[in-house]
């Protein structure tokens, strides 16, 4: 009880600011939620140092309630309808992960990026922006400074990608169900896929891109499942070639995702309950409420967050960034080029 008073101001600190922030992101969807609510945690504590009273909160916000945020999420995947229409993507969204992550690392290597932030970019970029930021810090050890500037870099590229890409659809000749697959595998974060793709649908009369890009997009999400496991072994062979006593007190349990087999429930809940004849609609109040808890997870890692140093550091991460963005793309359309699709 002692512990939940403790966090109780930082808990309703967090909560205020993502309320606002919650309803600008329905308003700009091209934006989101989670952006308006990590610049506002940034701006806030420009003003607001002393954090005594509020710190315990803020923390458990950006650690724990992203956790759950995550878990929740899985509530928004049929697996039963992703295997139907997402199998057609899944050479093209493997081909743009593996893009995304080498390339990451290449820039990591060549331009001494911290190994967190490419990591977080690289994986932020490819599987769906920062659901998979959220899902892959906690397993790597990034602070919350480090997520901050990876979900800065993903909303950059978040609306150029939103704004460009219906139009340069267009100059390419991509038909209906082409422009889905490209949406849904080049574009990094959810609620800018859906904007694209309604953006398209509207310049294209009687098209329906919006369902196939969404599937497309949540089939990439599932790619959080061996991503984060796999970063969570290697982080413990890291600990184990350092030897010495970081050796000797790490171990595979204290970086093992479990929150993740948790995803997985809720995704097979969904698929097992749609199946047998619940409404889909039924698990909607569970994904808002996964989105809800992203935002409030970002205005505490905005108040953790020093605006100044993100912005004097950044130019790296948005460089690699747009390398990232701009592979994806490449290779979504040569994929779509080389199976016949386009």
């Amino acid at each position: 009880m002692k512990l939940w008073r403790e966090r109780s101001l930082g808990l309703l600190l967090c909560l205020v600011i993502a309320i606002p922030c919650w309803l600008l992101g329905k308003a700009l969807p091209v934006v989101g939620g989670p952006v308006f609510a990590i610049l506002a945690g940034m701006i806030i504590t420009l003003f607001y140092r002393n954090k005594d009273r509020t710190q315990a909160g803020i923390t458990y916000t950006s650690k724990k309630i992203l956790q759950y945020a995550v878990i929740l999420l899985g509530f928004g995947l049929n697996l039963s309808e992703i295997a139907k229409v997402g199998a057609q993507s899944l050479p093209i969204i493997l081909s743009t992960i593996t893009t995304s992550l080498v390339v990451s690392f290449l820039l990591h290597k060549a331009m001494k990026v911290p190994s967190n932030i490419s990591t977080l970019v690289g994986v932020g970029s490819s599987i769906c922006g920062g659901s998979a930021i959220a899902a892959t810090a906690p397993v790597i050890g990034a602070d919350d400074e480090e997520i901050a500037q990876s979900i800065s870099v993903i909303f950059l590229f978040n609306v150029a990608a939103a704004l460009i890409f219906p139009t340069l659809g267009g100059v390419l000749g991509l038909s209906n169900e082409g422009f889905g697959l490209f949406a849904g595998t080049a574009v990094n974060d959810t609620s800018s896929v859906t904007a694209a793709a309604a953006a398209w649908d509207g310049m294209h009369p009687g098209a329906n891109t919006l369902d196939t890009a969404t599937i497309v997009k949540l089939t990439r999400t599932l790619a959080i499942i061996p991503i984060t496991l796999v970063l969570a072994l290697w982080r413990t062979a890291q600990a184990k070639r350092a030897g010495g006593e970081q050796a000797s007190s790490f171990s595979l349990k204290k970086v093992f995702p479990f929150f993740i087999l948790f995803f997985v429930l809720a995704s097979v809940i969904t698929t097992v309950a749609t199946l047998g004849g619940v409404p889909s609609a039924a698990f909607s109040p569970f994904k808002e409420l996964s989105k809800f808890f992203i935002v409030m997870a970002m205005a505490a890692i905005g108040l953790n967050t020093d605006l100044v140093k993100l912005v004097r550091t950044g130019g790296k991460p948005i460089f690699m960034g747009f390398c990232c963005w701009v592979a994806i793309a490449l290779v979504s359309l040569g994929m779509q080029h080389v199976l016949g699709i386009w």
